[in-house]
């Protein structure tokens, strides 16, 4: 019952504190929302968890391991996989084959990556452009994309930064009920986004940062109405 523990993390850029100390744990199977104003570390945060960026202090641990000087490929396959604000996928490689290639960088054999990107194809509403370069699909359905590399193997911990930023509400609601379902059946998630009727909507639970600090967790909509969440909100620094 470990799950992902941040531990008193903190990160400086020079004199900027981006990360400032913070301390959260996601359990097995929680459904976790991580909002705050641009700026607010929350980026940052998760580029420390997945092992992009190296903490100044502090640890983080996946049931109980350490993770500290672990590269991003090994944390993955550790199980904690995580979605870009900025969407990566291969531009120059279809669909499919952006899929097979994070099931093979995730130690599945040919047979069973073929057969779980037909599965997330599906899932996804991406079996019509299957075969079709990343670079030719919609923003929307690069998201989808990336999202669907994530589970190609059922990470521990799904990190997922803005999966919902500038995506057609068809599509948004295809990853929201896509996540609705994985958390249905035990998946742990970590989602940060502005928006936040879907966090209201999706997330039991959620943490709210400025200034690089926790400022306050719990229940969703306790946070959401939390006058010292709107006031950072209406008061806070920009990005």
């Amino acid at each position: 019952m470990n799950g992902l523990s941040v531990e008193k993390v903190a990160k400086s850029f020079g004199g900027l504190r981006a990360v400032a100390g913070v301390s959260l744990s996601i359990a097995p199977g929680e459904l976790v929302g991580l909002v705050g104003p641009n700026g607010s570390g929350k980026t940052t945060l998760l580029s420390l968890v997945s092992g992009h960026e190296s903490p100044g202090e502090g640890r983080v641990l996946l049931d109980g391991e350490p993770l500290a000087g672990l590269s991003p490929d090994r944390i993955a396959r550790r199980g904690l996989l995580r979605m870009f604000q900025l969407t990566r996928v291969f531009r120059r490689m279809s669909a499919l084959d952006n899929l097979l290639t994070a099931g093979r960088a995730l130690g599945l054999p040919p047979r069973g990556a073929l057969a779980r990107a037909h599965i997330l194809l599906e899932e996804l509403s991406l079996t019509r452009v299957r075969d079709l370069d990343g670079g030719q699909l919609s923003g929307g359905q690069q998201k989808l994309l990336e999202f669907g590399c994530c589970f190609m193997r059922p990470p521990r911990v799904a990190l997922l930064d803005e999966p919902f930023a500038a995506v057609h509400p068809t599509l948004k609601e295809i990853m929201a009920g896509s996540i609705r379902a994985r958390h249905r059946e035990g998946q742990a998630f970590l989602i940060v986004s502005h928006d936040m009727p879907v966090i209201a909507e999706l997330c039991p639970r959620t943490v709210c940062m400025n200034a690089g600090a926790v400022i306050a967790d719990g229940p969703t909509r306790a946070v959401l109405s939390d006058p010292v969440v709107i006031e950072a909100y209406l008061g806070g620094e920009g990005a």
